[in-house]
């Protein structure tokens, strides 16, 4: 077994005495990234970033541990892009001022990005400009900033897209959410799409890295199937724009 594989698992065991249930995965980690308990105070040190002030438009992945940042962004008129479960459906853009001050608790849930937000495609993504700040979950993150999620590369392959259209680059701040229980002291060496963030929040600390070494840039085409690029709507419209067979 892969040594991320043997603490993502002690990582799950440990984060049933802190998580709140999905009510569709209930405590399946391996189906979803949980919310928690103390997820406010954490999400309380991403918004006092200076990125978060002066953010035009962010990005925040569906994981139930940002859907109260997600509430923060609406609630503050900042436009943000999240993507759909898996990517199925590709990206979902929330404009600014569109949900009523009293539905920004609702807007910020799954469902309620579905009704108030609007899908959007890569193309139209690089029309309205680039990301200011990423934000994301993880099942576990290392204290020198290596996150790995529920095992199936998302937040990897979005950050490879996002750095081919020029949506993001070197300098554009990273900020994962997560539990104390979830910030592990493993050493672990990245992997040539492993994503390392710039800060880590949890409900007792935000932590800043420093990173010794560049992020990789634009997806590794070599590595997928042809199934994973046609069954990935948002891969198969670059593989197209791109010319990739």
């Amino acid at each position: 077994m892969a040594q991320p594989r043997v603490i993502r698992q002690r990582i799950w065991d440990s984060l049933k005495a802190v998580a709140r249930p999905d009510t569709r995965f209930h405590l399946s980690f391996s189906e979803f990234i949980p919310d928690f308990e103390g997820v406010e105070q954490a999400t309380d040190r991403i918004a006092a970033l200076p990125a978060f002030a002066v953010s035009k438009l962010a990005f925040v992945t569906p994981d139930n541990s940002m859907t109260e940042l997600r509430r923060r962004l609406i609630a503050e008129g900042k436009a943000f892009v999240m993507s759909t479960y898996n990517m199925q459906r590709g990206f979902l853009y929330m404009a600014p001022g569109i949900v009523p001050p009293d539905a920004a608790p609702f807007a910020a849930w799954l469902d309620g990005m579905e009704h108030f937000a609007r899908p959007i495609n890569l193309e139209e993504l690089t029309e309205i400009g680039r990301f200011d700040l990423l934000a994301t979950g993880a099942s576990a993150v290392t204290k020198d900033g290596i996150r790995f999620g529920k095992g199936h590369t998302f937040f990897d392959l979005e950050w490879g897209m996002f750095t081919d259209l020029g949506l993001v680059d070197e300098k554009t701040p990273v900020a994962a959410i997560v539990h104390d229980v979830q910030v592990v002291d493993e050493q672990l060496s990245p992997s040539e799409t492993d994503i390392q963030v710039d800060f880590i929040a949890t409900p007792s600390r935000l932590a800043t890295v420093e990173r010794q070494s560049r992020r990789p840039r634009g997806i590794k085409w070599e590595r997928l199937t042809r199934d994973e690029i046609v069954d990935t709507p948002p891969l198969k419209e670059l593989a197209r724009m791109r010319g990739v067979a």
